[in-house]
């Protein structure tokens, strides 16, 4: 599974970046600020911990990956051992103490160690600690050498301002982030990461004219099989729709084998549902949930239902024998990519998404579920008819 450039290629870029100064780096969980309601948890893992309490937002589509095998990072043999604390903690979702635990490595090494300022860096933010991160990314730009690479720090910065800015709603920190992001782009006027950023950035400043153009660049250089290409092409026109909680786009191949993504399910409304075999309250919902699929089916409304399970067997025997006859895809816990995409730390979780992909509402044991998915799907069959007889004229 393919997700969105947020973290996921933040974490590629980071790793990149240790790599070019000849020591391997570690590939963390990352996760994004938002978390839902804590509901049930799994039997394997009691120690689930929520990441936040704001909701999914349009740049913060910050995805996850699954840990990478840490390799060692240092040159000194103590910040070695400190570097494999530090990354078996960051493994835990300890991101506080891993921090600390990369930068003492850091410090161990004479202060100049780029794996250990750059696995500090997620570490950071994941922890949410925006501070800390930005404190990373100028130790970063004082160590790296190439442009490329300095290029790639400042999307790191640019990121974590961005984030900040959905978070504080500041105006100061998304002129941060377009600073940063037009730094990466004087350096490399072809990345595509800081020109999708930027776009966010400068949308998020209601400069829609100049976040039209930085999308349509993000397109001139990207291509058309990139995850967030389609979402471009729409922010490029409608530059307001990234100022939206907009729903973290995802790529996964069902249990039926079919590719789906959130932008391919643009206008139809989207129930996604988080759930588990071993989970009480989620059986006790699906036949709630099997009603909802049947009762809108045929129109612009689709459930994909994302499984935590870890057995493979038990889950396709379990939507076998459930007649579970819509999308269904397992992340494989709660560290799953679609999971940390969502941040979802408790299931049962629901999220309603609308024809535009703007997260609407997360539903835990909501009775009204249905009259909102009823007002959504009205509202997209009310704007597709629009689309058809502005096409006839």
């Amino acid at each position: 599974m393919r997700s969105s450039r947020s973290i996921a290629g933040l974490i590629f870029i980071a790793s990149v970046i240790a790599l070019r100064a000849q020591e391997p780096a570690a590939t963390p969980v990352d996760q994004t600020p938002p978390a839902p309601q804590q509901h049930a948890q799994s039997p394997e893992d009691k120690n689930q911990t929520n990441a936040g309490k704001e909701g999914t937002s349009a740049a913060a589509s910050v995805p996850a990956t699954k840990p990478a095998a840490v390799s060692a990072g240092p040159s000194d043999p103590k910040a070695k051992q400190t570097f494999a604390d530090a990354a078996a903690l960051l493994k835990k979702h300890n991101y506080t103490f891993a921090l600390d635990g990369f930068r003492r490595a850091d410090k161990q090494d004479g202060g100049h160690c780029i794996p250990c300022e750059t696995q500090a860096y997620l570490a950071a933010r994941n922890a949410q600690d925006f501070k800390a991160a930005r404190e990373e990314t100028a130790l970063l730009l004082e160590h790296v050498n190439s442009q490329k690479d300095k290029a790639q720090v400042h999307y790191m910065a640019g990121a974590i301002c961005l984030s900040e800015g959905l978070r504080s709603k500041h105006d100061k920190d998304f002129q941060a982030a377009d600073g940063e992001f037009q730094a990466g782009i004087q350096l490399q006027p072809s990345m595509s990461d800081c020109l999708y950023g930027d776009g966010m950035a400068l949308a998020h400043l209601k400069q829609d004219g100049t976040a039209r153009e930085r999308f349509q660049q993000f397109l001139n250089v990207a291509p058309k099989s990139d995850l967030d290409y389609a979402r471009a092409e729409r922010f490029a026109e409608h530059p307001e729709l990234a100022r939206e909680r907009v729903a973290p786009n995802f790529q996964l191949t069902t249990l039926d084998g079919k590719t789906v993504t959130l932008e391919s399910l643009t206008g139809k409304v989207v129930l996604v549902d988080f759930w588990a075999t071993w989970c009480v309250p989620c059986r006790e919902a699906l036949p709630r949930v099997k009603e909802i699929a049947r009762k809108f089916q045929g129109q612009p409304f689709v459930v994909v239902s994302i499984s935590m399970d870890k057995d493979d067997a038990k889950w396709k025997e379990f939507i076998a024998h459930n007649d579970m006859t819509w999308i269904q895809y397992r992340d494989g816990y709660f560290e799953g990519p679609v999971a940390k995409m969502f941040a979802v730390n408790a299931i049962p979780a629901t999220f309603t998404i609308d024809a535009d992909g703007v997260l609407q509402d997360q539903h835990v044991g909501d009775a009204s579920i249905e009259g909102k998915i009823k007002k959504l799907i009205a509202r997209a069959q009310e704007v597709e008819s629009r689309k058809a007889v502005a096409q006839v004229q």
